[in-house]
């Protein structure tokens, strides 16, 4: 089995209600298992900072739906609990033409539904609304007789009077209560221009999660809510995600960025690379003073370098470790945050420009406006990730813009609707694959495949 924790629009707080429900589990076992849908990677690392396992991304637009369901089996089968959140509105999708649905809510959370056939809860902001919560949780429930919506957890009730109004709105379309949080004065989860603060900047973190499962424990009704959630399994166990035995070379060392400021990677790409014969050695562009030996490639993932800029400038021996290697060959990978990092110069929030790393001709400032989507991908030549006219289906989720573009870019981007406009993209210099682009390799295999053989014949080259 499992459960969706919705919402019927953005901001409902089913962010908070899936962590307190989370925390509340983690109580009781070791094997809770939680799911993310959509693109988003800042919840994703709550949901495993919590339960002390990797959270998965389920998003057929990055991925496919065979993708999405053999993710879900995989893990879920390994857990005795199973939490999927949903993303935006539960039938907020993507209009897709070439991939029709009834909805035409592509990639939504009721998606997601469907194809696992697993059943809903809709949390509703009760803030403003009294009687009129019968209509849009009928609405809801009924708008898709394939989505099981089971019951509604109400969010935002202001006094015994206002709950007593909802209770019987909702009796009258026979609707389950499954929780009641009253109103709270404070956000227990902080947040800032690209949504919650990640947990890694949060030093309070063990008090949160705490208060997030007494909020559960005194909030939600477990008696409904556990039979739905609770896996069918004798013998839960962790899967094994052990090497592939491809032959028998030995293995190259990624050096991967994660700190603070570099945080943003699905769990499932680093699992790809390990698995097609890469050692993960982690360290930190903020606090190291050295690379890590021996390594044979790297992969600055996304996250937040704006905000860590005056740090990040101040590392000089990192920048200028760093600058080398590249100059000289290594094969670099870096996403969003990580091309941020590797130009000339950043400007932050407060408007401060700090020198980086160099090696791409081009300055990033930050801006007011939001760059977000998904973009269909075409590889104009071949780098380290793909070949030549491969393509890709990745997301964008950046304030920061350059202002230089690439003189010779490395993707063709359009959107996946059809009155998307086209877009270039993306560097490719050196033996550095640089893009604003966030790609989920898990319906792409040969992508880390290739990034693997890069660093290997760098290796061998080099040794």
């Amino acid at each position: 089995m499992g459960l969706i924790i919705a919402g019927d629009r953005s901001g409902v707080g089913k962010t908070t209600i899936t962590l307190a429900i989370l925390a509340y589990l983690a109580r009781k076992s070791s094997l809770v298992q939680s799911f993310k849908v959509g693109p988003d990677y800042i919840d994703p690392m709550f949901h495993t900072a919590v339960t002390g396992l990797s959270c998965r991304n389920l998003d057929p637009v990055l991925t496919s739906t065979s993708y999405v369901k053999e993710c879900f089996e995989l893990h879920a089968r390994s857990a005795e609990w199973t939490v999927v959140e949903g993303v935006m509105g539960l039938f907020d999708g993507i209009y897709c033409l070439d991939r029709p649905q009834a909805l035409n809510d592509y990639g939504s959370t009721a998606h997601i539904a469907r194809i696992l056939n697993l059943p809903v809860v809709l949390v509703l902001d009760c803030s403003r609304l009294s009687t009129s919560i019968a209509a849009i949780a009928s609405g809801y429930a009924n708008l898709d007789p394939q989505v099981k919506v089971v019951g509604v957890i109400l969010n935002q009730v202001a006094s015994d009077r206002h709950l007593e109004l909802l209770q019987a709105a909702l009796a009258s379309i026979n609707m389950a209560i499954l929780g009641v949080l009253r109103r709270q004065k404070s956000a227990i989860l902080p947040d800032r221009h690209l949504g919650l603060i990640p947990c890694a900047e949060l030093t309070n973190l063990s008090e949160v999660f705490a208060r997030l499962a007494g909020l559960a424990q005194t909030s939600l009704d477990w008696n409904k809510l556990l039979p739905l959630i609770r896996e069918k399994n004798t013998n839960p166990r962790v899967p094994n995600l052990a090497p592939l035995v491809i032959d028998n070379r030995p293995l190259v060392r990624i050096a991967v960025a994660k700190d603070k400021a570099f945080s943003f990677y699905y769990q499932d790409n680093l699992d790809l690379l390990a698995k097609f014969g890469a050692e993960l050695i982690f360290w930190s562009p903020l606090e190291d003073n050295d690379l890590p030996d021996r390594i044979d490639g790297l992969y600055l993932g996304g996250g937040f370098p704006e905000v860590f800029a005056s740090q990040l400038g101040a590392n000089q021996n990192i920048l200028s470790q760093i600058k080398q290697i590249i100059t000289a060959g290594m094969p670099t990978y870096a996403e969003c945050g990580g091309l941020m990092y590797l130009c000339q110069t950043l400007i932050d929030l407060q408007g401060i420009a700090t020198p980086l790393v160099g090696v791409l001709p081009t300055t990033v400032t930050m801006k007011a406006k939001l760059t977000l989507g998904y973009r269909q991908a075409i590889a104009r030549k071949d780098s380290l990730l793909v070949a030549a006219q491969q393509n890709a289906i990745g997301h964008e989720f950046h304030h920061s813009q350059q202002l230089a573009d690439a003189t010779s870019p490395q993707w063709q981007l359009t959107g996946v609707h059809q009155s998307s406009k086209t877009t270039r993209e993306g560097w490719n210099v050196y033996q550095v694959h640089a893009s604003y682009l966030h790609l989920h390799w898990g319906s792409s295999p040969s992508i880390p495949q290739r990034l693997v053989e890069y660093c290997r014949n760098y290796k061998t080259q080099l040794y």
